[in-house]
């Protein structure tokens, strides 16, 4: 029966259009691992071994479907060239290019997309995804975050999020090197054996219908690999102002991935619209301190969300993005436990 299979039995029914009985519990928790292991996230980021022993604590403490083995937003960026600098404290990081280039212009002397599949630290992430793969069994999934065309774009040509409000004010050119670069890094994942990809978008200007069609367009490449590999292709909208000015555009077409829109205290109406994408099509992304039960400040929020669980049967539940180190585990666990 349905009810009595796997994680990963559950995400090959996904990719073949079936709906699951139940949804998957894929919150992202990486940066609390670096806590555990008592390292500042700089140094965390670069040690596969560390990461792997903590998140499988973290993995077995939440009872959750998979375990995050990596989540880093500037993953790729580094990957290409960009230079990582770090606090003090070695937690808090900023992009530079070495090849200073005018805002809104890719810099020079990026590395191409098939020499970043293996630079940087994406080659800590695929060693993890590599050491845990012959270690957990078929009820948990290996996920990885990587960054969407839109937000990478966007860190190559320097653009914050006030300086997008239209498609047009990232450059194509950005944009269509950006899809190439996300589609080398998540075909290397995949080989290596993730389970789950999280394509997170943390820009994400006002779409035309036509201009969701291009975006999804530049994204088809990477998704129809990740499910050749029976593995699962999820799409992160972290901004819930985003979510809510995009609402109409993108539960209007058909996806080839799982959606997962931001949840917050006004948003929650406007997940019935992503609803009508379908059982296998549509997610919630929770916010970094999700209602528990019995938290009355917040009873209104976490009454919608079960109800929207109950109603819209989503694939998957999972976070807005990486929960933070100082993120309550407890309160996670019990906002899970009143959903499902």
């Amino acid at each position: 029966m349905l009810e009595n299979l796997t994680p990963r039995q559950l995400i090959r029914k996904l990719v073949q259009g079936i709906a699951p009985p139940r949804p998957l519990f894929l919150p992202i928790v990486f940066a609390h691992a670096a806590r555990i292991e008592n390292l500042p996230l700089r140094a965390f980021l670069t040690n596969p071994t560390k990461i792997s022993n903590s998140l499988r604590q973290i993995r077995a403490h939440l009872r959750s479907d998979g375990i995050t083995c990596y989540f880093d937003p500037l993953l790729e960026a580094e990957a290409l060239g960009g230079t990582v600098e770090w606090d003090n404290t070695g937690e808090t990081a900023s992009l530079r290019w070495p090849q200073q280039a005018a805002k809104g212009e890719l810099p020079s002397g990026l590395r191409s997309p098939e020499d970043a599949a293996k630079s940087g630290r994406v080659g800590v992430a695929l060693e993890v995804v590599r050491r845990l793969k012959p270690l957990v069994r078929d009820d948990c999934l290996l996920t990885v975050g990587l960054t969407g065309p839109f937000t990478l774009a966007a860190q190559l040509t320097q653009l914050q999020g006030k300086d997008v409000h239209r498609a047009q004010d990232i450059p194509p050119e950005a944009l269509d090197f950006a899809a190439t670069v996300i589609t080398r890094v998540a075909t290397a994942l995949v080989e290596a054996g993730a389970n789950v990809l999280f394509l997170r978008e943390d820009i994400l200007p006002a779409l035309t219908v036509e201009e969701a069609e291009d975006w999804a367009s530049r994204l088809a490449t990477t998704t129809n690999i990740v499910r050749f590999y029976e593995a699962l292709p999820v799409l992160l909208l972290t901004s819930p102002q985003s979510v809510a000015a995009n609402a109409e555009v993108i539960a209007g077409r058909a996806w080839d991935c799982v959606v997962c829109p931001a949840v917050d205290g006004t948003a929650v109406d406007g997940l019935r619209k992503f609803a009508a994408l379908g059982p296998t099509r549509f997610g919630i992304a929770l916010p970094p301190q999700a209602p528990g039960p019995g938290e009355s400040a917040d009873s209104d929020l976490a009454e919608s969300l079960r109800t929207v669980v109950a109603d819209a049967r989503p694939a998957i539940v999972t976070t807005v993005g990486d929960l933070p180190a100082t993120a309550d585990m407890e309160r996670l666990k019990r906002t899970w436990e009143t959903l499902r």
